[in-house]
């Protein structure tokens, strides 16, 4: 009982209630900003440039690899269509073939999908280090103290993903 009337002894209670003012003073000092790093990625023309170059350097393979598959579903409907007809010896060996062209067409698009993921990172983190120097520039002459580039929930007031974006599109 002597513990619970010194909890609520008076001199606690002032200073409990001092430490929260000045908690809730520093809080409303502090400028928080918001950008939106999706939107950045979609929007931003260097952003648009980077998939436009990737499109480029990827589009003859990603149609060599459309040809294979093509080439392998023709060879594959026409073993189908043949192989009741066709001697076991010579069924078993379009069998292996149609298998190992199978596993090349899987080797070559697994290749494929790794190199362009790759180059798609290197292309994005080149994007997102750009935006991060604007983001610090437009954090600097707006005096914020802390931005997010990640949050479940962020009121639009403290989004600046707009000036960024300007500054990003603006800037050589």
């Amino acid at each position: 009982m002597k513990t619970f009337f010194r909890l609520f002894n008076p001199r606690v209670l002032l200073a409990a209630g001092m430490g929260l003012s000045a908690l809730v003073a520093t809080a409303q000092d502090l400028r928080i900003g918001f950008v939106n790093t999706d939107r950045i990625f979609r929007e931003a023309n260097l952003a648009k440039a980077a998939q436009t170059k990737l499109e480029q350097e990827f589009s003859r393979r990603e149609k060599e690899i459309q040809g294979l598959a093509a080439q392998l579903k023709a060879a594959s409907e026409k073993f189908e269509r043949e192989s009741p007809t066709l001697p076991d010896t010579q069924r078993v060996a379009r069998q292996r073939q149609l298998v190992e062209q199978d596993r090349d067409f899987q080797r070559k698009q697994r290749e494929f999908q790794e190199d362009l993921n790759l180059r798609k990172n290197e292309e994005l983190q080149s994007v997102l280090e750009r935006a991060n120097r604007v983001i610090k520039q437009v954090a600097e002459a707006e005096k914020y103290d802390l931005v997010i580039q990640e949050a479940v929930y962020i009121n639009p007031k403290h989004d600046i993903t707009d000036k960024v974006l300007s500054g990003l599109n603006g800037a050589k």
